[in-house]
Formats: C-alpha cells, structure tokens, sequence
C-alpha cells in the first residue's frame, strides 16, 4: 500500500545553494539567466509553458512570517512548533490553543496584500511566460494577485473553515466573529493589541518588549496566556444533523449555554482550511499537481527550501520528465542537487539556474527586462493547463 502524501517539515539544516549559471551572481546575471531560462526551447518535444511552484518566502515582504530563517534553519523562533493534524483532531486543549492564537493572528493576514513578487507572477503570465502556479502558501495572495491565471493551493487556504465530520467550508470571517463572541476578554485584548499597534511592528525586540511572538500561517503566540480558557464554537450543520461516525454510530454536537463546542461531543470539529502537518493531501488536489507538471516544460520554484515532501516530490516528477528547473530562494532548498546534476558546463541558463536572492526585488526587475522591446520575441499566452483554480506582555493581564 502507498503511504499517503502527507505535509510533514524537514527540519534539517539545509546545504549553502550553488549558484547557476556562476554568472547569476549579480542581479543583471540573475535576469540574463532567467530571460534565457524562458526563452529557451524545452528539450524532447516538452511543451513550452511554464509552471510556477511558490513558497512562504513570497509572502514575506507582505508582512507574513516565513518558516525558515535566511539560511535555512527551521525559523529563527525555534520553539515554535506547529500543530499536527492528529493533535488537533484528538485533543480539546490544543484545538483551544490553535485557535486562540489563530484568532490574534487573523486580523493581521487578513490586511496584508500581495507584495510585488505575486504581482511579477502576474506579469509573466501576462507576456506568455507561465501558465499555472501551484502554491505551497495558505494566504490567498496568488488568486487575488492574478486570477486569470489558474492557482493550485496544494496545501489549502485559511480563508476558509472545515468541518473535519461533513466537510462543510464555512467563511473564516464568520468563524472569526464567533470566536470574539465566546471569549470576550480575549476580543478586548485583541483590540487593544490592534489599537497600540502590537501586531503591526517589524521590530523583534519591540515584539518582545510586548509579550508577542508572530508565527506563519497567522500564528500570534503570547506567553504565559491562558490558552485553556478560550472557546470555539461547532460546526453549525453537525449541531442542526449530528453525522454518523466512520463506525457507523449516530455521532454527537453538544454545546454549552453559549453555542461553544463541548467536549462530551464526538463530531462538529472544525479546522482551518489548510492541510495541516501530518495530514494527507486530497487525492484531487494531488492528482491535479501531478497534471500540472506533466503539462508543462519548464519549471520556476520561487521562494521556497522544499522541506516538504510534497512540494519537493513535484520538483523531482519535473526533473525526471526532463523539464529545465529554475529555482529563487534565499537559503538552500532541500536536495537541490538532484534539479542540477547533470547542466552543461557554461550553459547560461536555458537547462537551468540556481538565484539566491530576494523574489520581490528580482522579479519585477526580470518582467521590466522582458518588457523591453526588441530584445526577445515573445510568444503568444500557452495554453493554461490543467491546474484548478481555486479559488504580549503588556496586555496579558486583560485575559486572566
């Protein structure tokens, strides 16, 4: 039997990249590298169309915490640890901790936008360059940056909540205002962290100073806070029809007096939206990744070490139909050695590149280059595809 396909971290320091062709040092090298990368014809008849596979690197300059520092290591916070999926299913305290912190953390992901490395994206799907993006990142940013063309999220999206019995998608702005209902104390604690700006600063001592710690994927951790007193509530469709159980018992939703999801319960458990670590990717969104590379000729990772599995599984399905590999990530990627094995000496980037630089200032100054009349022929916009679219201490006290 197949293992599944499962999001799981790689938590090993990863290897100093090599930079490829040598010439890519430079920014200017970087775009001729790049510019020779997509204008070259694909080899063995592969189709010339591009797919983009992305990273939390991309959403950093949009104010989003990323999960590894700049050389790799497994976040600069290293006690922070994500919730697992089997932890969160099987116990009531992490779910009250998951979603405490999710809910400090929502009003920050929730006024970002994307920063000028989606917006570039954009444009080279606009001058025929790529065709799709599969995206590892959870915040939305490549559908609204550019929704004409087609986005996977292959590992979800925190715009919405899931109910882990029926499967109903409710808003996360729905959920949002029920959580603030539950737990008042922790609403007006929110809003005093909102008021003085505690979640907006960029500095880490100031954060500090303020008792916060910000985490990807909308994570605010404040220390010593009274997690488990903090409230959510139940999936409303389980509460109205309670759904049978894999066994095929009758499952039971109850509530307390105020509609909080009660641990005598055995149904009605939502979760974000996200495929969460340990968790399986859906059987669709696998296939549909896997259809994705296989319609495609070249490949461009932006901003991302693979440490999961199932992103870097993809990179290597590319490399071993013999699509040229392009990779801009800051620090190294997980086994990028295999992408870079077997390059032509002096090749200038048409079989393949390795950038370590930032996608926000390199990107928009490659679609600037490619902009350039007389330079290149472009071609027409390829076909789209087969991806689918998808949509601190200071106020700590207010909690106890």
């Amino acid at each position: 039997m197949k293992k599944p396909l499962m999001r799981i971290p790689y938590t090993e320091l990863l290897p100093s990249p090599a930079t490829i062709p040598h010439t890519a040092r430079s920014l200017p090298g970087a775009i001729a590298a790049l510019q020779e990368f997509l204008h070259a014809p694909p080899p063995r008849d592969l189709p010339t169309s591009t797919v983009v596979l992305t990273g939390a690197g991309l959403s950093v300059a949009s104010g989003l915490a990323d999960y590894r520092g700049a050389n790799g290591t497994y976040r600069v916070n290293k006690t922070y640890r994500p919730i697992y999926y089997h932890e969160f299913l099987a116990n009531h305290e992490a779910r009250k901790r998951y979603w405490a912190r999710s809910f400090l953390g929502w009003t920050t992901l929730r006024k970002a936008q994307p920063n000028a490395g989606h917006y570039a994206v954009r444009d080279l799907g606009r001058l025929g360059f790529v065709s799709g993006v599969i995206t590892q990142n959870v915040d939305s940013f490549h559908p609204r940056a550019h929704p004409e063309i087609p986005t996977l999220e292959l590992h979800g999206y925190l715009r919405s909540t899931v109910c882990a019995s029926c499967r109903s998608e409710f808003p996360r702005e729905v959920l949002q205002a029920e959580l603030a209902r539950l737990n008042p104390l922790w609403d007006a604690f929110l809003q005093e962290a909102i008021a003085t700006g505690a979640l907006d600063t960029e500095d880490p001592r100031e954060k500090r100073a303020r008792g916060i710690k910000m985490n990807p994927d909308g994570d605010v951790e404040v220390p010593d806070a009274p997690y488990t007193t903090f409230r959510y509530p139940a999936c409303p469709k389980c509460l109205a029809s309670p759904p049978p159980l894999a066994d095929g018992a009758r499952g039971t939703v109850e509530v307390d007096g105020d509609g909080a999801w009660h641990p005598t319960s055995n149904a009605g458990i939502l979760k974000p939206a996200v495929v969460m670590f340990g968790e399986s990717i859906a059987n669709g969104v696998k296939k549909a990744a896997e259809d994705a590379i296989d319609g495609a000729g070249r490949l461009l990772v932006l901003a991302t070490s693979m440490a999961t599995y199932s992103a870097w599984r993809l990179a290597k399905r590319a490399k071993d139909r013999g699509m040229p590999i392009a990779i801009v990530n800051i620090g190294g990627v997980r086994g990028e050695e295999v992408f870079f094995v077997d390059l032509e000496p002096g090749q200038p980037g048409s079989q393949g590149v390795r950038v370590e630089m930032s996608t926000d200032s390199l990107l928009p100054a490659l679609v600037e280059e490619l902009r350039r009349p007389g330079l290149w022929t472009l071609r027409s916009s390829p076909e789209a595809g087969s991806i689918q679219e998808n949509e601190g201490a200071v106020f700590k006290n207010m909690l106890q």
